[in-house]
């Protein structure tokens, strides 16, 4: 069961789910952002400056969030967002090296 933020526990993360995430072209640009960034780094949504609405935004990360890709923070008045590597490493050996050599 997730927990109260909606982050799936490792054994909940599902591979369809996760590819399903990275369909949508902003959402496969955030992890390659993400992998970019020194591990443990969190982002704030609005860092990544997407060219949509808030609300979109918002939902964005939530099926990041959901699939496990990423952790929420809370940060104040806002969130940021750290993908969750040594999870995906783990659940899906070799996924973020695919990620990382077609961006």
């Amino acid at each position: 069961m997730p927990d109260e933020q909606g982050h799936p526990a490792l054994d909940e993360m599902e591979l369809r789910t996760v590819l399903g995430a990275l369909a949508d072209p902003l959402r496969y640009g955030i992890v390659a952002a993400l992998l970019r960034e020194p591990a443990g780094v969190a982002r704030t949504c609005a860092s990544f400056g997407l060219p949509v609405s808030k609300s979109t935004t918002t939902h964005h990360f939530r099926v990041l969030r959901e699939s496990g890709l990423v952790r929420q923070v809370d940060r104040g008045n806002s969130r940021a967002a750290m993908l969750r590597r040594d999870d995906l490493e783990q659940r899906f050996p070799g996924l973020l090296d695919l990620v990382r050599a077609n961006s």
